[in-house]
């Protein structure tokens, strides 16, 4: 037969409650700042790329030096790239946030120019 000492269970259950309310004013003085998460959607709007201005390569009039064009609004970052086959876009200056230099090192052939790919970012 089970005989259970009372005083024995009484200090377990005191000894429980003081754990359990150091335990809680521990995490409850924790401080989390605030963050956001979630998942959203937004319309993304693109650049009108005008004035566009090619400068050849004053060395071989073959090659593209650089292009220069106007974007319709302001702009933090350009890149841009002549050739569709090329993965490597080039850094452009931005004067005024909406005229940009990019200037191609190596210079860029005539004849491989396909395209002129522009990305820009606000």
């Amino acid at each position: 037969m089970l005989v259970r000492n009372p005083r024995r269970t009484l200090f377990a259950a005191t000894v429980a409650l003081a754990l359990a309310l150091a335990t809680y004013a521990f995490t409850a003085s924790n401080v989390v700042p605030a963050s956001k998460a979630g998942k959203g959607e937004g319309a993304i709007s693109g650049f009108v790329v005008s004035a566009v201005t090619y400068t050849l390569s004053a060395s071989n009039p073959a090659n593209i030096d650089s292009v220069s064009f106007t974007l319709d609004s302001t702009a933090t970052t350009v890149k841009a790239k002549l050739v569709q086959s090329s993965s490597t876009y080039t850094d452009c200056t931005i004067t005024g946030g909406t005229l940009a230099t990019c200037d191609f090192a190596p210079d860029v052939s005539v004849v491989a120019a396909d395209e002129l790919s522009v990305v820009a970012v606000r």
